[in-house]
């Protein structure tokens, strides 16, 4: 497979079979990026192999050595409270391959101790909309990555959707605001849908006009380069309904939620990486 100027041979192998692991397998195989042959995931549970081959046609191990044997790209798609284990279980198998993780709050330095001196890993992380390729990834190179090995993660995962190179400072709070950042907008979408139930809208109404007025905006603001604020200010008019209903989120604490929860997730990132 080619990814820009960079050529692969063999195979990418993703560690872990759940739902992030298979966002990625499912948006790089559908984007065209890789085919489905080229992957083979490592999944404990036969059922949730069963079910991954036969919904995406990769080859799907039980042994997470097994997978990295042999594979020139070995993706971590485990929880971070288990990653220092599975490092270690793979760390003879990995030959010259490149390491990426997406194991939210786990620095490239620690990874780089449970693996052989001079393994190159990428810290990324991604979140669920790359399923449908519109996701958005940070990506950070650890001491032994080279810049044409971070250019090729960053290709790779701007086939599921936006990818940005940051410092690896950055990445607790890029987790904060965008790994996390899917519940947060879904919550919006269901406490807007459910407020139009209660003032008499059929749900599936509800659910619709919240579903696409959230996405509506973000392409809005997207494509047009316009500000938030500047959004804002276009549709509350003076005296009006949306002015009214500014102040009473205003009122009810919204902006310093947020806040508050970004800060949540950057401490139980920094938690998760001691």
């Amino acid at each position: 497979m080619t990814l820009g100027r960079v050529r692969i041979e063999g195979e990418l192998a993703i560690i872990g079979g759940g739902r992030m692991g298979e966002a990625i397998a499912g948006g790089l195989i559908s984007s065209g990026m890789l085919a489905a042959d080229s992957i083979v995931v490592a999944e404990p549970v036969e059922v949730r192999r069963a079910e991954l081959s036969a919904a995406h046609g990769v080859r799907c191990v039980a042994d997470a050595a097994e997978a990295a044997y042999g594979a020139d790209i070995v993706m971590l798609a485990v929880k971070p409270q288990v990653i220092d284990a599975v490092a270690a279980s793979i760390a003879g198998e990995l030959g010259d391959a490149l390491v990426i993780s997406i194991a939210a709050g786990i620095s490239c330095a620690r990874l780089e101790s449970h693996l052989p001196t001079g393994t190159a890993v990428v810290r990324v992380m991604p979140n669920t909309p790359a399923l449908v390729h519109e996701g958005m990834s940070v990506i950070s190179g650890g001491s032994e990555a080279t810049a044409e090995e971070v250019d090729l993660v960053r290709e790779l995962f701007s086939a599921l959707g936006k990818a940005v190179v940051l410092d690896e400072r950055h990445q607790d709070a890029a987790t904060a605001i965008s790994g996390s950042g899917p519940a947060y907008v879904a919550m919006v979408i269901d406490a807007l849908a459910r407020a139009g139930v209660r003032h008499g809208l059929p749900r599936q109404v509800a659910e619709d006009l919240a579903l696409q007025t959230v996405a509506g905006t973000a392409v809005l603001i997207d494509r047009t380069g316009q500000h938030p604020e500047q959004v804002i200010d276009g549709v509350a008019s003076p005296g009006g309904t949306t002015i009214a209903a500014i102040e009473a989120l205003e009122a009810g604490g919204l902006r310093a939620a947020f806040a508050a929860a970004v800060t949540a997730a950057v401490t139980r990132a920094k938690e998760l990486g001691t």
